[in-house]
């Protein structure tokens, strides 16, 4: 959680990206949406998806580059929480987007392997 709350507007992180080899997520997108909770995922799968949006995506593993990228726009995720309860998602808009970017990186996959077209849907990062 420390590197995720270190990140400038950083609102999810796996642990494949700090080194670790577990099945975890951590997606938090109250700054952004203030209804929202902090979910942390333990071995999270989509059990359902419809619908498609056009995101724009960023990444601390690719800091200096964003993209377009295709995404579900509204999904249902399963997961086990860390009291080893089962929980399940219904969500849409950046929490939905923010998961399943989370479980890219479980599965090995970077928002880059996504994209349509490098050189037309990737861009270099605009720093404030």
């Amino acid at each position: 959680m420390d590197t995720l709350y270190a990140q400038p507007r950083g609102i999810g992180i796996a642990a494949p990206q700090v080194g670790a080899p577990w099945r975890i997520a951590i997606v938090d997108v109250s700054s952004r949406e203030r209804s929202k909770n902090r979910l942390i995922m333990i071995n999270p799968r989509l059990t359902a998806k419809k619908g498609k949006i056009l995101s724009r995506e960023g990444c601390m593993s690719v800091p200096d580059y964003t993209a377009n990228l295709a995404r579900y726009e509204h999904i249902v995720v399963q997961w086990t929480d860390p009291n080893g309860r089962l929980r399940v998602l219904r969500t849409k808009g950046i929490e939905a987007i923010c998961v399943q970017h989370e479980i890219d990186h479980l599965n090995g996959a970077l928002f880059l392997d996504r994209v349509t077209c490098l050189k037309t849907d990737v861009f270099p990062r605009r720093r404030k």
